[in-house]
């Protein structure tokens, strides 16, 4: 069962008070880079819901991701305003996350991988061939929301905004894990036979929480799409769900703590490397290689299980 203890608390505060004074000191780029980096730790916390307490790694997330931006600008250019759109894209991706659920629920392992992996590549060639869509131009000219005494179309107002999304991401997916409903999800991966053996069906739960996982994609999916004010096709590439797996892996899964870590590793990395590179993709799988032949329990899990052994 997950258990926000007080080291885990206390990591992912620091890290947020970290964010946010690099946004505040830094300049344009730095803000840039902290909404980057915004985007890919609300995808990785969604992904490690599924994938790190469900046993259900997804390479669909990417496409999920992808719907809940699309739904946002559609619902903004047909007159919705900023807020009840956001919802609709969030919900958009809950209920791609369902239908997708529904029908690998009974699939595991390496079978559940490719059937996600199908399940993304569709809706990219559903998208990218759609003129409706904007095809591969994709859309633009998206609103960003608007707040009482802040002006998000600052870029330091947003960066803190979009951190502000991290936190609710981080407390919505601790909720779902700590409801009767995320212990059942996880009892489910981590023993199938005791739990059918309860009564509880198991296909239904795995898309229950597929779908609450999707949802916080359609997070990452709205701040997407605020940010750059411009969405394509190009964010639902089976690659995006692979490197927020790369992500997930680096941080620590199961932790929800790593994901965020993780993913402010590897946005600095990326412009750390590019600086002097342009082989920074080397880089990264250097350090991933590293962290999975160190036990492959992420940066975050390496520290946690050192502070334990450490401090008792």
């Amino acid at each position: 069962m997950f258990r926000l203890n007080p080291l885990r608390l206390a990591t992912f505060v620091l890290l947020v008070i970290s964010l946010a004074l690099y946004a505040g000191f830094g300049g344009f780029f730095a803000r840039e880079i902290v909404a980057e980096i915004a985007i890919l730790a609300v995808l990785a916390i969604a992904l490690d819901v599924a994938a790190g307490f469900g046993g259900m790694v997804s390479l669909a997330h990417g496409a999920i991701m992808g719907v809940g931006a699309y739904v946002y600008a559609l619902a903004g250019q047909n007159g919705m305003t900023p807020w009840p759109a956001a919802a609709s894209g969030i919900a958009a991706a809950g209920l791609t996350g369902a239908l997708i659920g529904v029908v690998t629920g009974r699939t595991q392992g390496v079978y559940f991988i490719m059937a996600t992996l199908a399940f993304g590549q569709m809706i990219w060639a559903l998208t990218f061939s759609a003129d409706w869509l904007g095809g591969d131009n994709g859309l633009g000219g998206i609103m960003r929301p608007s707040l009482p005494f802040s002006d998000l179309t600052d870029p330091l107002s947003f960066a803190l905004y979009a951190i502000a999304v991290i936190v609710i991401v981080f407390g919505l997916a601790t909720l779902f894990l700590r409801s009767a409903l995320g212990r059942t999800f996880e009892a489910v991966h981590e023993n199938p036979q005791r739990a059918a053996s309860l009564g509880l069906s198991l296909i239904r739960v795995r898309t229950i929480g597929f779908a609450a996982s999707s949802a916080l994609a359609g997070f990452a999916g709205v701040l997407a799409a605020q940010h750059m004010q411009f969405i394509s096709p190009a964010m639902m590439v089976w690659t995006a769900s692979g490197e927020v797996l790369v992500v997930l892996i680096l941080g620590g899964i199961g932790t929800l703590v790593g994901p965020a870590l993780g993913a402010t590793v590897f946005v600095t990395l990326k412009y750390w490397s590019a600086g002097w590179t342009d082989h920074w993709h080397l880089i990264i799988g250097a350090v991933l290689i590293a962290v999975v032949l160190a036990g492959g329990h992420g940066i975050y899990g390496q520290f946690e299980r050192w502070y334990r052994h450490a401090f008792g």
